[in-house]
């Protein structure tokens, strides 16, 4: 059986996987502006209703008026549960401690979104990575792609923050199983390509997604009155979905070894985590969760933090810009990262980004404002830095396993490296309450974990040779 396409289908393929990594771009990023006007919103619905059963199953509430409504910190944070909206005592408070208390929720639920979105992509990634193994690289792109798209549209109806919770996590199946069937894809249908090329451009595709979305909030903002538009943004992508499903080729090599990975005993996800493996794939979850938590619990937090100064200071338009300028630095970082990789090694190449996005992040968080002159080109520049690590992963990881495992293999190292980084976001929710929603000393304190990827990238072998059957 031939191992190789027909130019058309080679740029029918990669054109496909850019646009479904793109838009899941767009997936990602929507709810890190959208947050703050969805909790203010689902605040101004529970204040409009008078004697709802929230504050009817509060005996301290009955006297309660409902102007005096407000947000909650986490509640029930010490049993593990999501943050609610709920009524207060009618105990008198100063405007400022309602704004405190305010921001140190709409902080808290950012941090419950971003672990939904980290554990079901990882959830997401391992499944779509299995079936992207037996069942084929395009059939599970395809569903991968209808997946985000059919459940971010639905989410247009939440009522409450804890239904949009648990939607943001089923969205985000589909964007985990994006990623390794679409890399493996790409990898298999350009093998003669150039490596750093091919890489960079993958990795650029999400950070389109979230220069594209910055671009239209700033002619279309996500306010409290006008936030829900973005979630049947999110869903349009079903149309590429199908388009995938019925017109992308499948991969030849994936044609050509899949008797073989279908006879194997094995599943693949059991083979990652054995030898000759085992090593490789904790070195990919390393590398993975470095720059997941650093960007998610860290990078993330200048958006919603802009938006917060900016409503301050009459500067409705700070969120967007600085949304845009972050993912434009990131488009150009995204695309160089195969090539830095390539140029100065793997290990190399990884110190340095690490190295770079550490100083930046203290800088911007510790010495600047968003309503400094400064900031929005610190912002350009720690979106250039920080996401070179996602041109440089698609790289390096798809080298560490051979095609009958790639996509699973590459999809565990990058996945499981999304739990470990929901993991610490959902714990970070806590440093909420402890600096009273700074969302600076939150991104400040968050990013030092850039620290231990200066560590881990001298765990890199100096020279790793691809495992290519």
């Amino acid at each position: 059986m031939p191992t190789s396409l027909p130019a058309r289908d080679r740029y029918v393929i990669l054109i496909s996987v850019f646009l479904g990594w793109m838009f899941a771009g767009v997936e990602m990023s929507l709810m890190v502006p959208a947050t703050r006007p969805a909790i203010q919103d689902f605040l101004s619905a529970t204040q409009r209703v008078a004697g709802t059963a929230i504050s009817e199953s509060k005996a301290s509430a009955k006297a309660e008026s409902p102007l005096t409504q407000k947000l909650s910190p986490l509640d029930g944070e010490r049993d593990g549960k999501a943050p609610a909206l709920h009524s207060l005592s009618n105990s008198p408070r100063s405007s400022q401690d309602q704004l405190k208390h305010f921001e140190t929720s709409a902080d808290q639920w950012l941090s419950w979104y971003i672990a939904a979105f980290l554990l079901g992509a990882a959830v997401g990634g391992a499944a779509f990575g299995w079936m992207a193994d037996r069942a084929g690289r395009v059939k599970a792109m395809g569903w991968s792609i209808v997946c985000y798209s059919v459940v971010t549209g639905l989410s247009y109806f939440a009522r409450t923050p804890q239904e949009l919770l648990v939607l943001r996590f089923l969205a985000c199946l589909g964007i985990g199983g994006m990623w390794p069937s679409g890399v493996a894809l790409a990898a298999e249908a350009w093998p003669s390509a150039s490596r750093p090329a091919l890489a960079g451009l993958i990795g650029t595709a999400a950070n389109v997604g979230f220069l594209a979305l910055g671009i239209i909030m700033l002619y279309h903002p996500i306010t409290k009155e006008s936030w829900r538009w973005v979630l049947l943004l999110g869903g349009t992508p079903i149309l590429l979905g199908w388009a995938v499903l019925w017109l992308v080729p499948e991969s030849p090599r994936w044609l050509a070894g899949r008797d073989k990975a279908l006879s194997s005993s094995t599943p693949p996800v059991a083979e990652v985590f054995h030898s000759p493996f085992l090593q490789r794939t904790l070195l990919g979850i390393a590398l993975g969760t470095i720059p997941l938590l650093g960007g998610w619990a860290s990078g993330q937090r200048l958006v919603p933090w802009a938006g917060q100064v900016g409503e301050q200071a009459g500067l409705p338009q700070l969120k967007a810009l600085t949304q845009t300028l972050w993912a434009f630095g990131a488009v150009v970082g995204s695309l160089l990262g195969g090539w830095v990789a390539s140029s100065l090694g793997r290990r190399q190449s990884y110190f340095l980004i690490s190295l770079g996005s550490l100083v930046l992040s203290g800088y911007i968080f510790l010495t600047l404002t968003p309503t400094d002159r400064e900031f929005l080109w610190a912002t350009f520049a720690l979106g250039l830095v920080s996401t070179s690590f996602f041109g440089w992963l698609p790289y390096y990881l798809p080298e560490l396993f051979p095609t009958r495992i790639r996509a699973t293999g590459a999809g565990v190292s990058y996945n499981f490296g999304r739990i470990f980084s929901a993991i610490a976001v959902w714990s970070s929710a806590a440093l909420s309450g402890v600096f009273q929603g700074n969302i600076a000393k939150m991104g400040a304190a968050t990013s030092l974990v850039y620290a231990a990827g200066l560590l881990i990238a001298w765990l890199i072998p100096a020279n790793t040779e691809s495992t290519e059957e």
